[in-house]
């Protein structure tokens, strides 16, 4: 059983931190809210959402397990208006889920789960760099890599301690600096840490990283970067996990 009321607003940012990686995806219900984990089809970038129970209009859950297109999905919650209401329901007999948004009423069919990339395991990683910064001054950062390379570092320096933002094109090189001041908070351990990623990953999760959140990034040496972020003032969170692009020496 599956039944909730929810403003299109939050939902749409929500799904948008999921689809800029996958296209397709499972999502658990049980009576604490709903959640998604997946990974992209190449095994590079993975995402976590939640959405607590508490952070719907009205919710009701048995435990289930829904594939769901999450292309269709976006394109019938895009009709909504940011303060609309979004009604889901799930049909136990067909397995289908009716969501109705202002009159418009719209019957989805779901995926067999088991067709679907398994569920990736979340890592508990421990890194040295530990940062939290404004998603503003994150995708200022992104979007200038973007204008020389393919790629980016994320680092941090032990030695004045700042959280820095780099790449390298043939030509040019761009390079972003944020001490304590700029950020909101900043832990280095007196470490060096430095690793590099692709640019369309960033790119992708940068862009739908509200600018106004706290993100929380954690940077170690060649290691995947963690980025931890809420949508809507917490009413939903998210972890994006990226793996790090290791160059031959």
């Amino acid at each position: 059983m599956f039944r909730s009321e929810i403003n299109a607003g939050l939902l749409k940012s929500s799904v948008d931190t999921v689809s800029v990686l996958v296209d397709e995806c499972k999502v658990r219900l049980d009576e604490d809210g709903l959640s998604i984990k997946a990974v992209d089809p190449a095994n590079v970038g993975m995402v976590e959402l939640d959405i607590p129970a508490g952070s719907f209009e009205s919710y009701e859950a048995d435990d289930e397990l829904l594939g769901l297109n999450l292309v269709r999905f976006e394109d019938i919650v895009g009709m909504a208006n940011k303060g609309d209401t979004v009604e889901m329901e799930l049909d136990e007999e067909t397995r289908k889920l009716t969501i109705r948004i202002d009159g418009l009423r719209y019957t989805l069919s779901l995926i067999d789960p088991d067709s679907i990339h398994q569920e990736p395991n979340v890592p508990d990683l421990d890194l040295p760099g530990d940062i939290t910064v404004a998603g503003a001054e994150l995708r200022r950062g992104v979007k200038a890599a973007g204008m020389v390379s393919d790629h980016m570092a994320f680092g941090v320096s032990g030695d004045d301690e700042t959280f820095y933002m780099r790449a390298e094109g043939d030509t040019d090189d761009v390079r972003v600096d944020l001490g304590e001041d700029d950020v909101i908070e900043l832990e280095t351990g007196g470490e060096n840490a430095e690793s590099l990623f692709s640019l369309d990953y960033l790119d992708s999760m940068a862009k739908a990283i509200p600018k106004d959140a706290a993100v929380a990034v954690e940077v170690g040496d060649d290691y995947p970067v963690k980025m931890n972020f809420d949508v809507a003032g917490g009413d939903a969170k998210v972890t994006y996990l990226l793996a790090p692009r290791i160059e031959n020496e």
